[in-house]
């Protein structure tokens, strides 16, 4: 078995997934039927606030809130939605949307830069 470094996995997980820059992401907050995902742990978001109309899932529990299957499944990350997923660099959210593209979920995009990058473009910010 050949060991990659979490580093490889992130360039792995960018080379399959769509990148949406956080100047055109940043247009999409409120916009019906995109879904943005705080993936952050509890304790990033509780310091930065979240995007407007964002849903904070930490990235260990997305697959589980995603799958409509699971006990905690989230309704407001049903089918159908475009899911923008976000953390604090770009890095977790590459790897959590090829997750979700390995689970068949076509209609996910990640933001690089995280949500320091959405913040400086403009998105719209609240506390949780």
């Amino acid at each position: 078995m050949t060991t990659r470094t979490a580093k490889q996995l992130v360039s792995e997980a960018n080379a399959v997934v769509e990148s949406l820059p956080p100047q055109d992401a940043a247009k999409l907050v409120g916009v019906p039927d995109v879904q943005f995902v705080d993936i952050r742990e509890p304790a990033e978001v509780a310091k930065t606030g979240l995007v407007a109309g964002a849903v904070h899932v930490p990235r260990g529990l997305l697959e589980f809130q995603v799958d409509p299957e699971s006990p905690t499944h989230n309704a407001k990350l049903a089918a159908g939605s475009r899911l923008v997923l976000y953390c604090g660099s770009g890095a977790r959210s590459a790897l959590a949307a090829k997750s979700l593209k390995d689970m068949g979920i076509e209609n996910v995009v990640h933001v690089p830069g995280g949500f320091s990058a959405l913040k400086d473009a403009g998105a719209s910010i609240t506390s949780q």
